[in-house]
């Protein structure tokens, strides 16, 4: 398994796997705690495995959390989708960095999103399957979401949206976004 930085976001990675294909289909190795702990993560801070199943065209997030934030590992296991991360911790060389991924099941690569960044992806496929590795317990009094379509962030989202939560629909802009996780609003 390979790590790469992602040179947009300090602190992200992707982690790449190397599917064994044969005439039976693949097997793959994604995720190993001792390539993770060589990376600089922690493999035993992630908390919960949760799996999302959206259908082609929904688009979910922008979200992150407040407070300690929420790191996550993230892994597309069926399908396609288009990944989107955004940097907003103030403190990091690359705040209000935007950056996109296209993950596909054949091969199998995670991404690391450090606590204090945005994300959400668009699938592109129908069904796609995501799987998130977080670092924390679920509190819904920290979320924090942002518009997908905030004109400053300009996210390029490749198909038509086709459904939305209404929370993700709803969701204030990036300024908004900023004011609610700085405490000021």
């Amino acid at each position: 398994m390979k790590v790469e930085q992602v040179s947009r976001i300090a602190g992200a990675m992707l982690f790449r796997p190397t599917p064994h294909v044969d005439e039976r289909g693949f097997f793959s190795r994604t995720f190993d705690a001792d390539v993770m702990r060589a990376a600089g993560c922690d493999p035993a801070a992630f908390a919960q495995d949760r799996p999302s199943r959206p259908a082609r065209g929904v688009v979910r997030g922008l979200h992150l959390r407040r407070g300690a934030g929420e790191a996550k590992l993230v892994r597309c296991s069926f399908g396609a989708i288009f990944d989107v991360i955004v940097d907003l911790r103030p403190s990091s060389p690359t705040y209000r960095n935007l950056e996109s991924f296209e993950f596909r099941d054949d091969e199998q690569m995670s991404l690391y999103v450090p606590a204090g960044c945005a994300h959400g992806f668009q699938a592109l496929t129908d069904p796609a399957d995501v799987s998130y590795r977080i670092d924390r317990a679920h509190d819904p009094a920290d979320d924090v979401t942002i518009a997908f379509d905030d004109p400053e962030l300009a996210i390029p989202w490749p198909l038509a949206i086709t459904i939305m939560s209404g929370r993700d629909r709803a969701a204030p802009s990036l300024a908004e976004a900023l004011k609610l996780l700085d405490g000021s609003s």
